[in-house]
């Protein structure tokens, strides 16, 4: 009997062994599941202007907190495929250009002698960038971060201010399709310690006599 109570002890420790190790297990599932990458599948877009129609597909971001673990950085890699169907546009050469500078009314376009289509997001720290919000301004103290196509994007970020993360442009010669498509284009944010959104835009700018600028705002998503 003593033998018998023995075996029953050490089957009852096994049994209670193996629940601590299944415990401990879904524990750390737990926290990997709370600081796992989270995947934004995002609507595709369009948007008919004078002289051109913009659309806007395949578009997802991948959102992963930042590798500094401090509460005020995350990282974001976005892809997607902006597209200008232009139709009409004044045959031209590129010069020297200003530049996109991202201040209020701009919406992030430039003139350089040539149409233009650029495409990137708008980056906001603890501050609205729905329509509303950019058609009033909301835009005041924005600024520009630029880089190629899968370059790697560094911005700080402070609490009230939006700025404009322009991925890629093309200049427009002469009437036709322009594509920019961009895969896994990594935007690193530090120092924004509250909330941050994110919302793709694409500009197609048309010289000329008359003046053409059409703007494509994605849907804003949260990069937490």
């Amino acid at each position: 009997m003593s033998a018998n109570r023995t075996d029953g002890l050490r089957s009852g420790a096994r049994i209670a062994g193996i629940g601590a190790a299944t415990a401990v297990v879904l524990g750390l599932l737990s926290t990997g599941a709370a600081n796992a990458d989270t995947f934004v599948p995002l609507p595709d877009g369009q948007r008919v202007g004078p002289a051109a129609t913009i659309t806007r597909n395949g578009e997802h971001a991948l959102i992963s907190p930042s590798m500094a673990a401090n509460g005020a950085g995350r990282v974001v890699w976005v892809s997607g495929n902006a597209i200008a169907d232009v139709t009409e546009t004044p045959e031209g050469k590129s010069g020297p250009g200003n530049g996109p500078l991202g201040e209020p009314g701009t919406n992030n376009s430039s003139t350089s002698g040539v149409s233009q289509v650029n495409t990137g997001y708008i980056v906001g720290c603890q501050v609205s960038i729905s329509d509303t919000a950019i058609s009033l301004g909301g835009s005041a103290n924005a600024d520009l971060e630029s880089a190629g196509v899968s370059a790697t994007i560094g911005i700080d970020l402070a609490p009230g201010q939006i700025k404009w993360v322009q991925i890629d442009s093309k200049d427009i010669t002469k009437p036709g399709v322009y594509s920019i498509e961009y895969q896994d284009t990594e935007i690193g944010i530090q120092g924004c310690a509250g909330y941050a959104q994110a919302r793709a835009y694409t500009v197609v700018e048309i010289i000329g006599l008359h003046h053409y600028k059409t703007t494509l705002y994605g849907m804003p998503f949260s990069i937490g």
